[in-house]
């Protein structure tokens, strides 16, 4: 099915109807070519791409060369759990691996995919980086403990051949460079040579495996050599006694010594550290998602199967060495597995083959992340060679990378160094995976159905939980380090990767949160200790009125900020609904102009109706305005305030680009290939550089919407000359001055029987609703920095306010304010006479009157808050009223004129 552009439509409304009237067919996923291609690369089973990966990673050196270890320094009880302790941590995690691996097609990346498809591309991308580095020490890991295997073998005093190889460090490197270079030939072959390389290494680990199970039951009373000389007894060989309850006995309690190799005392947390590290070969069958046939089979069914060999293996070992092994041998000797065999060639095998398995299993883990990491952009074009794959898949780009990497790891030395950074890496890439199972499991997302259910978000927790907590007692040191790189890592995706489509937990975990608590925002609870306004702002045209958009953002006191638009037409006379499209550009226009505020757009008859839909229906629970706010009708002049604020100047890369259309306030330019965006239809010019606003309704419906907000209880603000604002200048030229005129002072022209020059109580609701509305202006970040606080009094009858009372009142409200009272005598122009009945000349004077007071005072005015009055009832006075209104406000640089129904101050 032909897609078409949402600008497409646009510009030509009848390529809806063509392009709806093909018929649409849901296709098969397997009929996709790009899955198809992946399929095809896609070779390896359960047991050759997990089970046994897996198996080798955790087998390695430690079964071979620090079980005895292990017993001998904690004891029988408490290596055993240490085990149980180990592989509970290992269980949580695999648990979480298995969740998100059968949610859905896994590519491949591994634990990389699962992260970033779950948590976004910047902890997905940083976390992957982190796991790359992982496995590219981990690879390094295991080649030096290749190589010191070796030359504890055949090097100076060799347990097999003394002095069959030089062991000086060039040659151990030398050595190291070429076991690499090995692996890096097989990772080159590709995932098929791989796997046939990995099961014959995991035949030649069983069998001597196995021949390690059966020396214990067949050798008895023979003499180990030991590699350290300080034991108990102060000998260089000890007897192994083979099955003996003395043995078992003395093997059951803890005995922490020096480690003969590091001179380092060990405790608890030192000997479960190397223990663990046996254990961190869980993710080498998730590395191979990209080569599984059935991944998301695969990936939970090979772990889990691979957790138990491996846990069942360690614990017979540890119980045979309890019960056959004397503790000073386990003290003194590490390899005293080769000297009890029934063919001590076979440990020295197992040992190499074991290894090599591991270091292989890590490069081509490496190299699997690393191109899929280039493969989704996260890190531009600096990764985009490692795109390149062979015609059956293989990255050989990204082998050859990370070949080179771990070449160079060589250089730090030692498996001591290498081994805690290896041990914190993969630790922060599991705490990652239990995290991303948690957030799914939290946001209760609809498509979060794995096939696998045996985990819960408590799994999930104590997983994560336990990852961190080890991390910090294995090392403190490096896992602070870690943890602040990784936080630098997501900030810089954050800004220099593009936008995916992949999707971000955290809107899955914004939605869930704000429902609940919406949810929770009881309206009957609602106290004015802790009211704030929560602000519709009507919008015909954004490009005329940026100003007032941006000063409604400083005055909404961190609620509800709504921008309404009304488009009058009716959906039965449409081939489809067109605000659908134009949501998306005013987004862009938020986003433009930096604003905190929700967009809704209306469809109907006038304006006024679509108006009085956005008050009841914008907004949701305890969140919906109580404030409306319209620009002033009138005809002044309007500019293009996109220029006033640099809206046109600002970098739009990305941002679709529109231009005039006169059926609609947005429109997509025909031209996409301009660097200039203008989203809205340009302010109309006749032949100047200002235009008039033109209206698509009367004064009538107008001033029926004020009525209509005030029927229903809400707040209503009108605002003018806000397009004169210029913030810019009041910061460079401060202070300015909030000028509030809590004073009505129209209602001598249409109050009866009332004495006519007498302004409104000072203290009345809309008065202070006024004040309070400057206060929280005067509050803003922005606004307190350049601004102050000015209240105008006047002073026109032996009623009004004294200073105490003003400044009594302001102290008991905590607001801070200057004073100014003044004098007006305007209604000497319509003294004594009726307010139903003033010559238009005479109500003409005093409106005059009271606008040069007011123009007068503008010393330094940033903005003038002014007394709303209520409409009149008779809607044929409407017009009247808004001529008054204009005539009052004539030229006084921004106004906002408030009429409050809120009780918004406590005392």
């Amino acid at each position: 099915m032909s897609s078409r552009s949402d600008e497409d439509l646009l510009i030509n409304p009848s390529s809806l109807s063509t392009t709806r009237s093909h018929q649409m067919r849901l296709c098969s996923i397997s009929e996709s070519p790009e899955l198809q291609e992946r399929n095809s690369t896609r070779r390896l089973s359960t047991f050759f791409g997990v089970v046994v990966p897996c198996c080798l990673s955790m087998f390695s050196v430690i079964l071979f060369l620090r079980m005895g270890f292990i017993v001998g320094q904690a004891g029988l009880y408490e290596s055993l759990a240490m085990l149980f302790l180990a592989y509970a941590i290992i269980l949580l995690t695999v648990l979480s691996v298995c969740a998100i691996s059968t949610n859905g097609a896994i590519e491949g990346g591994g634990a990389y995919y699962m992260i970033s498809r779950s948590l976004g591309p910047e902890f997905g991308g940083a976390i992957g980086l982190m796991f790359f580095l992982a496995n590219v020490a981990a690879t390094a890991l295991y080649v030096f403990g290749m190589v010191e295997a070796l030359t504890s073998y055949f090097g100076h005093h060799g347990l097999l051949k003394a002095d069959l190889i030089a062991d000086s460090t060039w040659f151990q490197f030398l050595y190291g460079t070429v076991i690499l270079f090995l692996c890096f030939v097989i990772c080159l072959v590709g995932s098929a040579i791989y796997a046939k390389t990995t099961f014959i290494i995991f035949l030649v680990v069983m069998v001597s495996i196995s021949s390690v199970l059966i020396s214990f039951f067949v050798t008895k009373d023979k003499v180990a050599s030991c590699q350290n000389n300080e034991t108990s007894v102060n000998q260089s060989s000890v007897n192994f006694t083979g099955f003996s309850a003395e043995t078992w006995n003395n093997n059951l309690a803890v005995s922490w010594m020096d480690d003969y190799t590091t001179k380092q005392h060990q405790n608890f947390v030192t000997v479960f550290a190397v223990l663990f590290n046996g254990c961190t070969g869980i993710m080498a069958g998730a590395n191979m998602s990209g080569e599984l046939k059935n991944p998301g089979r695969s990936i939970p069914v090979g772990t889990m199967a691979a957790c138990l060999i491996t846990f069942f293996v360690y614990f017979v070992f540890m119980l045979l060495i309890a019960a056959s092994t004397p503790r000073d041998l386990l003290h003194c000797s590490y390899s005293f597995l080769l000297s009890i065999n029934v063919w001590p060639p076979l440990v020295a095998i197992g040992v190499f083959f074991s290894s090599m398995s591991a270091a292989l299993s890590c490069l081509i883990g490496a190299s699997r992340i690393l191109h899929q990491l280039a493969y989704d952009d996260i890190f531009g074009a600096f990764l985009r060679p490692v795109k390149w794959t062979t015609a059956n898949g293989n990255p050989m780009v990204a082998v050859l990378l990370s070949w080179v990497l771990v070449q160079l790891t060589l250089f730090v030395g030692g498996v001591s160094e290498i081994a805690p950074i290896v041990t914190i890496f993969f630790l922060f890439s599991y705490a990652a995976v239990d995290l991303s199972c948690l957030a799914l499991e939290w946001a209760s997302a609809p498509n979060f159905r794995p096939t696998f259910k045996y985990f819960t978000w408590h799994t999930c927790v104590l997983g994560f939980i336990s990852c961190v907590v080890m991390m910090f007692l294995i090392q403190p040191m490096y896992t602070s380090v870690s943890f602040l790189a990784l936080l630098a890592l997501v900030g810089v995706i954050h800004y220099l990767s593009p936008t995916s489509a992949w999707g971000y937990i955290s809107q899955a975990l914004i939605f869930h949160q704000v429902r609940k608590y919406m949810l929770m925002l009881d309206v009957r609870k609602e106290h004015v200790k802790f009211w704030r306004p929560q602000i519709l702002l009507m919008v015909k045209n954004p490009r005329s009125c940026c100003q007032l958009v941006d000063f409604i953002n400083s005055i909404k006191k961190s609620g509800l900020y709504v921008l309404g638009h009304v488009s009058v037409g009716h959906l039965a006379d449409m081939k489809d609904d067109m605000l659908g499209p134009q949501h998306n550009h005013w987004l862009n226009f938020v986003d433009l102009i930096d604003v905190k505020a929700f967009v809704e757009l209306t469809l109907s008859g006038s304006v006024r109706e679509g108006t009085e839909h956005l008050l009841r229906l914008s907004g949701l629970g305890g969140m919906k305005p109580n404030t409306l706010v319209l620009g002033f009708y009138d005809n002044s002049p309007q500019r293009d305030t996109f220029k006033d604020m640099k809206i046109l100047d600002k970098n739009t890369t990305g941002v679709t680009n529109y231009a005039c259309d006169e059926s609609s306030a947005i429109a997509p330019s025909r031209d996409e290939a301009s660097t200039i965006t203008s989203l809205f239809f340009a302010v109309q010019n006749d032949g100047g550089s200002t235009g008039h606003r033109g209206s698509n309704f009367t004064v009538n419906e107008y001033v029926s919407i004020i009525t209509d907000a005030l029927k229903m209880n809400k707040n209503v603000c009108l605002a003018r000359y806000f397009d004169q604002m210029d913030r810019a200048q009041m910061a460079s030229d401060k202070p300015y001055y909030i000028d509030v005129w809590p004073v009505n002072l129209l209602k001598p022209l249409h109050q009866e029987n009332e004495k006519l020059d007498k302004p409104s109580s000072f203290f009345d609701t809309t008065c202070i609703f006024i004040m309070q509305m400057a206060c929280i202006l005067n509050m803003s970040q922005v606004w307190k920095k350049f601004t102050q606080l000015r209240i105008y009094v006047v002073e026109s009858d032996d009623r009004s306010p004294t200073l105490k009372e003003i400044q009594e009142f302001l102290t008991a409200v905590r607001i801070r304010a200057e004073i100014k009272l003044i004098q007006f005598d305007g209604g000497k122009h319509i003294r004594d006479l009726p307010a139903n009945n003033i010559p238009s000349a005479s109500r003409n004077a005093y409106l005059q009157s009271a606008n040069d007071m007011i123009k007068s005072r503008l010393d330094r005015t940033s903005v003038s808050f002014l007394y709303l009055p209520s409409p009149p009832s008779d809607q044929s006075q409407y017009t009247e009223y808004m001529e008054m209104m204009t005539k009052l406000s004539d030229q006084l640089g921004p106004t906002f004129f408030i009429h409050g129904i809120s009780h918004v101050i406590s005392f």
